[in-house]
């Protein structure tokens, strides 16, 4: 039986409803926290584990699963755990995603890049560019929820819609696992509807 991802964030009061400023810059009345979620381990570890199934079901084969910090860090290690491959991660250093603190990448190593929560993907793209600079290959992305803006491929060979948006960042012709959808309006910083009655706030790791 399929995990009820929604119920689950809802359970742990990490769907928040609100004005929420994005990491893309969009804006948002709903923000979905998952470290409100992941700081239980027990919950973190099923989660994993049944992202981990959808992974192994649709054939990909990795040696390594790559978050960006500090966001997909929890998620990403999680994953990796269940999968039984090393964990790295890439971080800002002056703005810059970079790959460091001895963590390597060999040539061709295979290598998931996790997100918790994948948007447009552009923190997840930032990482895999810096993986692919080392020498690894990107076989798949993954984030324990999907905002809807970019196409998340089903174990059954379909797609979770028609194409990706065209804010989606992410390359389309690399997997996109994710245990749910949660397709919510964004709106552009300057014509934000929710901006008339207050101010937009970050509640995540970038504030």
């Amino acid at each position: 039986m399929a995990l009820d991802i929604e119920s689950i964030y809802k359970e742990h009061n990490a769907l928040l409803e609100g004005h929420f400023l994005l990491s893309s810059g969009n804006h948002s009345a709903f923000y979905l926290q998952s470290a409100k979620v992941l700081e239980n381990p027990k919950t973190a570890e099923i989660l994993a584990k049944e992202l981990a199934q959808q992974i192994l079901d649709y054939g990909i084969v990795l040696d390594c699963v790559c978050s960006p910090a500090l966001g997909g860090i929890l998620a990403g290690y999680e994953l990796a755990r269940a999968l039984d491959v090393r964990f790295i991660f890439t971080e800002r250093v002056d703005g810059k995603m970079t790959l460091r603190r001895g963590f390597e990448v060999a040539k061709n190593e295979r290598v998931l890049i996790c997100e918790d929560i994948i948007t447009t993907g552009g923190s997840a793209m930032e990482s895999a560019e810096c993986v692919k600079s080392a020498g690894g290959i990107i076989v798949a992305f993954a984030g324990l929820a999907n905002r809807g803006l970019c196409r998340r491929t089903k174990t059954n060979g379909t797609y979770s819609m028609g194409k990706s948006k065209e804010v989606c960042k992410l390359s389309q012709d690399i997997p996109l696992f994710a245990l749910a959808d949660f397709d919510f309006e964004l709106y552009d910083a300057k014509t934000c509807p929710l901006c008339k009655d207050s101010v937009a706030y970050k509640p995540g790791s970038r504030n």
